[in-house]
């Protein structure tokens, strides 16, 4: 057996897995992914006005002075301003410290509330953005915005993971992921026309649209119904949550998977104890305590988000003209967004980890290659050639491609997976918090890194990308095909956290 296998999981819908994909839940499984479209903006968008020079003149005029060549400044040190960086990173900071609220909505109030909040909240931040007078303004719609993400990004995923039929589940929840790709792409086409507004007020349009799809968000959370598992665990009634499943699933041969999700609700009554508490203390947790922390740790250290926000920055630093780095940007981001829906079609044909390997060996040749080309290519002054320029750009496309059919959608899809209902919510908490804590680290200290590393902070991404693989290849068991409610019992059949979980009572959501 293969470090990190599984044994004797079937591709069957055993447990209740049964029915088709009706079209009331595609239309609810889009609806939420506009959770993701918005994150996937606010991502792009950064990046974008950052590079854009009225709004660097107006709210960063040491940057722009530093650009502009009114000051010897190394190529690599440029962008490199604590004041530029709290703008990108004050929407991580207040969406982890909405997380803990968003958590506890989520579990006992529902998904769709959390996503009404998060709606709410981003339709707010778009318009102090679009309207800011101030770097602090700006920040503040940002902030607000990061108030949004910590509720979507609670709850989304756990809505696509549980309406999603069990053997449609991979394409159901990446479709999170290529949401947040299709919402960054729509930035920097975006972005791309806006900086050509003459009157530099472009980056007002940039800023306020992202108020688009935080109203589809808002108004079709109204209309959502909410899944089969947050209602059990809220304790209504069998009958009203058979009759949404019947709907759901497009068949009434429901009562294998509703018995399911009883049972694993009645373990966490059973506990007696919060969610949180049960994931930190209890030894039946602990694997799935780990790759909630794991995971979304290693997704931020593959260096993406160091490209999603700054790649606009970047590809300045080498000597492209603000208009040539944006349009570049677009065609990465098509990249990211075509290699997303590639993996809707994957993951439940070939598996999670074999997306996670051979995604982490692709980024790494990558990395490997661009640090590689920055180091002998670009100094502190001068930019390169036209030549090597197109070939950073074709490495940064193949390291997004890479990411975009794995680490981008399995990050979110194996976490959401993984847990019992009784501690499901928290330990998305645990995941969406984990995932801020490094998104801040990375947005905070990119430009820093990259002034004082030059060329080898794609080297220093790379070596994570070599330890995140072999995590995955001895520490991962495969999901694919297993229904939501019976997936700990990967745990007890791997070679290594059998160890761990052996020796406790499987929890009730694993029998039926």
């Amino acid at each position: 057996m293969a470090a990190g296998s599984v044994v004797g999981v079937s591709e069957s819908n055993d447990g209740g897995g049964g029915g088709r994909v009706t079209m009331f839940v595609v239309l609810s499984c889009i609806t939420a992914g506009m959770g993701g479209a918005i994150f996937g903006y606010d991502i792009g968008i950064a990046g974008g006005v950052l590079s854009m020079e009225p709004f660097l003149r107006k709210f960063f005029p040491d940057v722009y002075r530093r650009m502009k060549g009114d000051s010897h400044v190394s190529n690599y040190c440029k962008f490199d301003s604590q004041l530029l960086t709290a703008f990108t990173s004050s929407l991580y900071v207040a969406g982890l410290l909405t997380t803990f609220l968003a958590s506890g909505v989520t579990a006992r109030r529902g998904r769709r509330p959390s996503m009404l909040l998060g709606g709410a909240a981003f339709l707010a931040g778009a318009a102090v953005g679009g309207a800011s007078l101030n770097v602090y303004m700006a920040i503040l719609g940002r902030v607000l915005l990061g108030v949004g993400l910590g509720f979507a990004n609670q709850a989304v995923p756990l809505y696509l993971s549980e309406m999603a039929p069990p053997r449609h589940r991979g394409a159901f929840s990446n479709g999170f992921q290529f949401s947040v790709g299709v919402g960054a792409l729509a930035a920097n086409v975006i972005n791309f026309g806006t900086e050509k507004i003459k009157g530099g007020w472009g980056w007002r349009v940039s800023l306020s649209l992202a108020a688009v799809p935080a109203g589809l968000l808002l108004v079709g959370a109204v209309f959502l119904p909410e899944t089969p598992n947050s209602l059990v665990q809220q304790g209504k009634d069998r009958r009203e949550v058979a009759v949404l499943l019947r709907k759901i699933r497009g068949t009434d041969d429901v009562d294998r998977e509703l018995d399911g999700i009883v049972a694993a609700a009645d373990s966490g009554a059973v506990a007696g104890s919060s969610g949180l508490r049960m994931l930190l203390t209890q030894r039946r947790y602990r694997p799935q305590l780990v790759m909630a922390v794991a995971i979304p740790f290693f997704q931020q250290v593959t260096g993406i988000n160091a490209i999603a926000f700054y790649a606009p920055v970047l590809l300045r630093t080498i000597g492209m003209g603000e208009s040539a780095s944006l349009l570049s940007a677009v065609v990465t981001g098509v990249v990211g967004a075509a290699s997303t829906l590639l993996s809707m079609f994957l993951v439940d044909r070939f598996g999670r980890r074999t997306l996670f390997l051979a995604g982490g060996a692709q980024m790494l040749a990558s990395q490997l290659l661009i640090g590689a080309i920055m180091a002998a290519k670009l100094g502190d002054d001068g930019g390169v050639s036209k030549t090597w320029a197109a070939a950073l750009i074709l490495l940064i496309a193949v390291y997004v491609a890479g990411f975009g059919w794995s680490w981008g959608p399995l990050g979110w899809l194996v976490p959401s997976e993984i847990f019992p209902l009784e501690v499901r919510s928290a330990g998305q908490g645990v995941t969406v918090a984990t995932s801020f804590v490094f998104t801040v680290f990375v947005a905070q200290t990119f430009l820093a890194m990259l002034c004082r590393m030059r060329a080898g902070i794609f080297f220093f991404f790379a070596a994570w990308l070599a330890a995140m693989t072999v995590f995955v290849y001895l520490l991962l068991p495969e999901t694919r095909g297993v229904p939501i409610e019976q997936v700990d019992r990967v745990w007890r059949e791997h070679w290594f956290w059998r160890r761990v979980v052996g020796s406790e009572e499987a929890p009730a959501s694993g029998k039926l």
